[in-house]
């Protein structure tokens, strides 16, 4: 064997081994947590990698609380009404972005992306105010308000770019068939777009999941808390008790519907990503 022969086996030792690396760092949080959730009370502080018995008391435990589904509920109904918001907006943004020409529309464009830079707790208590004013206060109505102030931007920068992507010929033939905006948009874009729009809405969809300091500050009792709060909240039998094993539990419980959704949609969010990224 030469020297380049062994230089190229050495590059593929090297890059099987980052690829091994980043697959233990990213899978092995979530592999150990699936295996606490699965253990008793009595063996939570053994270290095992292996699972060596099954147990589904910490499962019970949580889904015996009717707080914690009823976060389940709330955290699906916030997040979808999030998605659909979005992309309804979105949509119709981006077509007025990347198909009508008019002075200052870059200027709107860079406005967009820098709302979107926005950190979470710089506008916290400004937006604490609005939701207040307009009593939307512990009330599902603020977190969608607030999620979607948020997730807009990104789903407006990407749809954007991808509409500008599409043939000019597809819009002037339906205008001289008599189409209004409405009908081009829903008709003729919309079917081209799923890409994107699997895109953005599924990480709107995993954002307004995840999302904790306004859950936690915009709202007050159990019945409207999200999952994220839920979790938070799980207390044990008394003030020193930390019970890992229902907060594992729980985890996994909510983890698991997003990793389905993205194995689901990785194709399109791959494919969707890629084309809003690359200007046509």
């Amino acid at each position: 064997m030469n020297q380049y022969q062994l230089m190229k086996l050495a590059k593929r030792v090297g890059l099987y081994a980052l690829i091994a690396v980043v697959l233990v760092y990213a899978i092995f949080p979530f592999y150990y947590a699936v295996i606490t959730s699965l253990k008793p009370s009595s063996e939570l502080f053994r270290v095992d990698f292996w699972l060596t018995s099954l147990d589904f008391s910490n499962y019970v435990q949580i889904f015996t609380q009717k707080s914690f589904v009823r976060a389940i509920f709330n955290s699906i109904l916030i997040s979808l009404s999030v998605v659909f918001i979005a992309l309804l907006l979105g949509i119709t943004a981006s077509y007025a972005l990347g198909r009508v020409r008019f002075r200052g529309r870059t200027t709107v464009m860079l406005t967009i992306l820098g709302v979107s830079m926005f950190p979470q707790v710089a506008v916290l208590s400004g937006l604490f105010e609005v939701i207040r004013a307009l009593n939307l206060y512990n009330n599902p109505g603020g977190l969608i308000l607030s999620y979607t102030i948020f997730t807009l931007p990104f789903t407006v920068w990407v749809l954007t770019t991808f509409m500008r992507q599409l043939p000019m010929e597809l819009e002037e033939a339906a205008i001289m068939d008599g189409a209004t905006p409405w009908v081009t948009i829903t008709k003729v874009f919309l079917p081209l777009m799923w890409p994107a729009m699997a895109t953005t809405g599924l990480l709107a969809f995993i954002a307004a999941w995840n999302e904790f300091l306004f859950a936690l500050t915009f709202t007050l009792t159990d019945d409207q808390r999200t999952v994220p709060v839920a979790i938070a909240l799980i207390s044990g039998g008394s003030q020193h008790e930390l019970p890992w094993g229902p907060i594992m539990a729980a985890s996994v419980t909510v983890t698991v519907p997003l990793v389905i959704l993205v194995m689901i949609f990785q194709r399109r969010i791959v494919s969707g990503l890629t084309a809003g990224a690359v200007k046509g």
